[in-house]
């Protein structure tokens, strides 16, 4: 050790090094992300920003914009409308519950799947399937489906004497949303079965041996120590599954077509019917917006948990 301050020298080169290290390693990368990072902020944050901007004009569609005058008229016209309040309603309940469904379904799936049965890999890959399938199949499949007279459903009932159950499912408004909503979670429990089943199988069998040597029964084995570990797997679960039910437009459009009535009206069916149906483009950028708060706040929350873990 120096006591002329050699150290400190040789510290202060040491840390220049490392910075100019850094920034050589920067300047390296630059080509890989910076083209992908300039067109990610023009066509995607840049187009939101437009949105927005947008969403404060009284625009047709008709013309250009006029921004002389911004002003948050399009906002408050959407507190006294009906219209987007059932819409809104409605894509809150088919958020919750179609994810809450799922995840329930997808859950005892992946525990007996666990068990060790026979064919569990057909198994895995029947449930799986529908995953694989565009909301435009699951939309036709499932208009033959809930079709009043020769549909799978209704046909099923009446052979079995069930005749009172059959509904006109996608015409009473009682049982439109239901119906979306079983649709949906018979396309997507699939998708939580391989996730429940991979939080399942990683965890150790110590766990199941120690709850059964010390009484537990089946049901309080999982309740207490098996689901408190599959935390992880139900966050994902869960927000991959409101990502897709707040994107379910192709689904209703295509069984509905533009106007699927207040009771199975979502937010972004109604975007769509005022920027396109009514020429309204100032109002369907509104509720694009808070179409993006609604996918900001299921989205948000969950980068923010892995973040406090050290998971990005």
């Amino acid at each position: 050790m120096r006591t002329d301050g050699g150290a400190e020298t040789e510290s202060r080169t040491w840390f220049g090094l490392g910075s100019r290290s850094v920034d050589d390693e920067l300047l390296e990368s630059l080509p890989f992300w910076l083209p992908a990072a300039l067109l990610v902020g023009l066509f995607v944050y840049g187009a939101i920003g437009w949105n927005f901007l947008i969403s404060l004009t009284d625009w047709s569609g008709l013309g250009q914009p006029d921004y002389s005058n911004l002003s948050f008229e399009m906002y408050r016209t959407m507190i006294g409308d009906a219209n987007f309040l059932a819409a809104t309603r409605n894509t809150f309940v088919l958020l919750i519950v179609f994810t809450g469904l799922a995840l329930v379904v997808g859950l005892v799936m992946a525990i007996l799947v666990d068990q060790g049965i026979r064919f569990e890999n057909t198994f895995r890959t029947i449930y799986l399937l529908p995953m694989s399938l565009s909301f435009v199949v699951t939309a036709i499949f499932w208009s033959w489906m809930y079709n009043t007279s020769s549909g799978g459903i209704n046909v099923t009932l009446q052979a079995l004497g069930l005749d009172f159950l059959a509904m006109n499912w996608l015409g009473d408004p009682r049982f439109r949303l239901a119906a979306i909503i079983f649709a949906l979670m018979w396309q997507f429990s699939g998708y939580c079965l391989i996730v429940y089943l991979a939080g399942l199988r990683s965890i150790p069998n110590e766990h199941y041996e120690a709850a059964k040597v010390d009484g537990a029964s089946t049901v309080r084995m999982y309740w207490r120590v098996i689901l408190p570990q599959l935390r992880a797997s139900t966050m994902s679960a869960a927000v991959v599954l409101m990502v897709f039910a707040l994107k379910a437009f192709d689904f209703i459009f295509v069984v509905f077509g533009t106007n699927p009535g207040r009771s199975a009206d979502i937010l972004a069916v109604m975007m769509y019917r005022q920027a396109f149906d009514a020429t309204n483009w100032a109002y369907g950028s509104a509720i694009a917006i808070v179409l993006f708060l609604m996918a900001l706040g299921v989205i948000a929350p969950y980068i923010y948990m892995q973040y406090t873990r050290g998971e990005l």
